[in-house]
């Protein structure tokens, strides 16, 4: 059968095992120093262990796969981790099929929905100044000029996309630094995602449909320095290569914790 199933890039794999840790189901294992998927049916496709990954080694693939048997794969986990790793597994899999319901009503509720409407500010809107007051203090304005900006949501034809640079902002970084808007959104088309907790499925694909179509001279993948928003920068790179783009600039900025910039290198 054709399913959703983690696949590894040994190239990449450094050998931590912190996948070995994420998957609770036990699919994966050390072998001569690299992540191996030793049972297709342990794999429930989830990609806990992707989020783990500092390298970027594994994705989400769909392809011809065995089934993922629970019944096996629970008999297998009480066997290597007893009935706590069970329950671990257990609660994991309940967890799951709560953010895919989750997802469904969301995807529901869109439908039609003016939120997901392209938009783009008017030139004066733009360039206008300005706070607005607040019982606190004062708001500084927004560049942000585009919307949809969520990576799920935003077309890959849309216009605001059209010669402009374009920024894979991690969902984090603009909470963690109060100078993402005027250092990385300014001028910039943007997309948003998140490689830990987004469906990151279609992700590469959509990226590469946008830098394919589109005008840009340059990409700003700008992460968290958490190893797991390392994914995203992984995803880019994907998307650069199956773009066809040999001319595209494509760069990585990494903001710490504190909100500081750590440095920027090129993919």
């Amino acid at each position: 059968m054709k399913r959703k199933i983690i696949e590894i890039d040994e190239d990449l794999c450094n050998g931590c095992g912190e996948c070995i840790v994420g998957c609770a189901e036990g699919a994966l294992q050390l072998v001569d120093g690299k992540a191996k998927m030793v049972k297709e049916d342990f794999c429930d496709g989830f990609g806990d262990c992707v989020g783990t990954c500092p390298t970027g080694a594994l994705q989400i693939v769909e392809r011809e796969a065995a089934a993922f048997d629970e019944e096996a794969t629970i008999e297998h986990v009480r066997n290597t981790r007893g009935e706590e790793g069970v329950k671990i597994m257990l609660d994991a899999a309940v967890e799951h099929e709560e953010k895919e319901k989750n997802v469904e009503e969301e995807k529901s509720k869109m439908s039609g929905c003016p939120g997901m409407q392209v938009r783009m500010k008017k030139a004066e809107e733009a360039k206008a100044a300005a706070t607005i007051g607040t019982i606190s203090g004062q708001v500084i304005k927004s560049d942000l000029d585009q919307w949809p900006i969520q990576l799920h949501l935003v077309p890959p034809t849309a216009s605001f996309f059209e010669g402009k640079e374009l920024v894979v902002l991690s969902t984090c970084s603009p909470v963690a630094s109060p100078d993402v808007h005027w250092r990385f959104v300014r001028g910039r088309s943007l997309v948003v995602a998140c490689p830990k907790l987004d469906k990151t499925e279609g992700y590469v694909e959509k990226l590469s449909q946008i830098m394919a179509n589109n005008n840009i001279p340059k990409v700003l993948v700008v992460r968290m320095e958490v190893p797991c928003c390392g994914g995203l920068s992984m995803m880019t790179q994907q998307a650069h290569a199956m773009s066809g783009r040999s001319d595209l600039v494509v760069e990585e900025v990494t903001i710490g914790l504190d909100g500081e910039l750590r440095g920027t290198k090129q993919l």
